[in-house]
């Protein structure tokens, strides 16, 4: 197949599976696990009421409850959209009265959906001004060896979490770039299979390095700018994140290289064009030079304000009115919005109304503490294995929960509410959990980088196989790498465990 045909065949986001047999018993029946689950929450629900009736939850936080376990038994189990049942779940607790009309409608207009807007409009521009291609071939021609070149597809994929919000947008600017190699290596199965998961892999893994990395992070620090009247901004962030980053991401491309080639293959040179690629040749566009510079004084304005005091979401408005400038820019605003996820940004104002209710009406401190109480017992070490079943569930939590925003909407509440019992500071046991929650490769559905390079009739990605043993290798080495920096680098950055 040649680069051509990879490049103008439209990617496929799902797989497509085969339809089970009908079964020969008549009568809908539930599917175990949404049977478990509704099980679950209705247990957990009578437990609620039964709260609320003996004095330790007010009216709106059996409400607010109710409302969150049914929301997250949906995510869970429900076939319906992560956004409506977010959206559903905070107009219930505007009706039911736990949240107020003011509250609702202000957390749509809140900086960080403004942030994000900003974001993808820039984001768009570097897409279009093709700076994202072009910077993508100059790196990866220069590798001559497959190390090389997953250490430098890596090293790419890093720069992008400043440039493109969300995993997925992520995936969808570097999966031409796949293809395009793929295409070039076709006579090298194997390295094309490694290359197929490090993409997705690294994307993921490369998140945490940025505030913008990730929705998700953008839910945890504003739930605990709620709690402690203090959240994450731009640079802290990337002090504290970034280099977890860049080891979680070269790790997992060696492991994965590993895995899937043999000596012969990974000793074999390598001979890439910037043709091979489907790369211009060429120096930079006007175009490509002026989205650049917008871009590294927008990081720049967003690292530095502590020195001039511009709000991040502010920065981000104005980088993407001259990204889109007329005669100036490499898009316009029509074709930049066209490319903003509404969904995602009306997604994460539901879920931010559904934290405010659950940390004002005390539900997340009851349900914390019935979640995480039984660690009290276990005197001197309780901190620790707090922090250690945190790091575990947040690992874990994919495998339900496959929204990486719906986790942290989940989690974060239980986590910052449960942490100063245990002496933990609220704030490091949220980016702990929300650092670890980024695992999230073992099932095709567990993220939408994964479902985007795996195997269909267009792209040559992976199987089920693959991803299982891939992600049985790194589970260990996720965990023991954000357990070290919880105690011992990020502490040394500031972010201190212990209260």
């Amino acid at each position: 197949m040649t680069v051509t045909e990879f490049a103008t065949t439209p990617p496929a986001h799902r797989m497509r599976v085969p339809r089970p047999a009908p079964s020969r018993r008549r009568g809908p029946r539930l599917p175990v696990p949404a049977a478990v689950g509704a099980l679950v929450v209705l247990l957990s629900g009578l437990a609620v009421v039964n709260a609320g009736v003996t004095g330790a939850l007010g009216a709106d936080g059996v409400v607010t409850l109710l409302v969150f376990l049914v929301a997250v038994w949906m995510w869970i189990f429900a076939p319906v959209d992560d956004t409506y049942v977010a959206l559903g779940a905070a107009l219930a607790l505007v009706i039911a009265g736990p949240v107020d009309t003011e509250t609702f409608t202000r957390t749509l207009g809140d900086q960080i959906i403004w942030l994000l807007v900003g974001s993808f409009v820039i984001a768009a521009a570097v897409t279009a001004s093709g700076l994202s291609s072009r910077v993508a071939a100059r790196v990866l021609v220069l590798a001559r060896t497959p190390r090389h070149l997953v250490h430098a597809v890596t090293a790419t994929l890093l720069l992008t979490t400043f440039a493109v919000p969300s995993t997925s947008g992520r995936a969808a600017l570097a999966l031409p770039v796949f293809l395009a190699l793929a295409a070039a290596l076709r006579h090298r199965r194997s390295l094309v299979l490694t290359l197929a998961l490090v993409f997705p892999a690294v994307i993921l893994f490369s998140a945490v390095g940025s505030l913008l990395g990730a929705g998700a992070h953008l839910i945890t620090s504003e739930i605990v700018r709620t709690a402690t009247g203090a959240g994450f901004d731009f640079l802290q962030w990337m002090l504290l994140g970034l280099p977890l980053a860049v080891v979680w991401s070269h790790l997992a491309a060696e492991i994965a290289l590993s895995l899937f080639t043999d000596r012969a293959e990974r000793r074999t040179p390598l001979a890439l064009t910037r043709t091979d690629l489907g790369a211009d040749t060429g120096p930079l566009t006007t175009a490509q030079r002026r989205v650049t510079a917008v871009l590294v004084v927008v990081v720049v304005a967003w690292c530095t304000e502590p020195l001039h005091g511009i709000d991040p979401a502010i920065v981000a408005m104005t980088g993407a009115l001259v990204a889109a400038a007329p005669a100036v820019g490499a898009t316009t605003l029509p074709a930049a919005v066209k490319t903003v996820p509404w969904s995602l940004l009306l997604f994460m104002a539901a879920t931010l109304c559904l934290g405010v209710a659950l940390t004002g009406s005390g539900a997340a401190q009851w349900l914390a503490d019935s979640v995480f109480g039984p660690l009290g017992g276990l005197g001197s070490s309780a901190a620790a294995a707090f922090v250690v079943t945190v790091v575990i569930v947040s690992l874990v939590s994919h495998l339900v929960v496959q929204s990486r925003s719906a986790r942290s909407a989940v989690l974060i509440p239980l986590v910052v509410a449960t942490a100063p019992t245990f002496g933990i500071d609220p704030a490091a046991a949220a980016f702990v959990s929300t650092a670890a929650a980024g695992f999230c490769l073992t099932l095709t559905s567990s993220a939408k980088p994964v479902a985007m390079f795996a195997a269909t009739d267009t792209v040559p990605g992976y199987d089920a196989r693959h991803l299982l043993r891939l992600s049985a290798a790194l589970a260990p080495v996720s965990l023991a790498l954000v357990l070290a920096c919880a105690v011992w680098l990020w502490p040394m950055l500031g972010l201190g465990l212990h209260l």
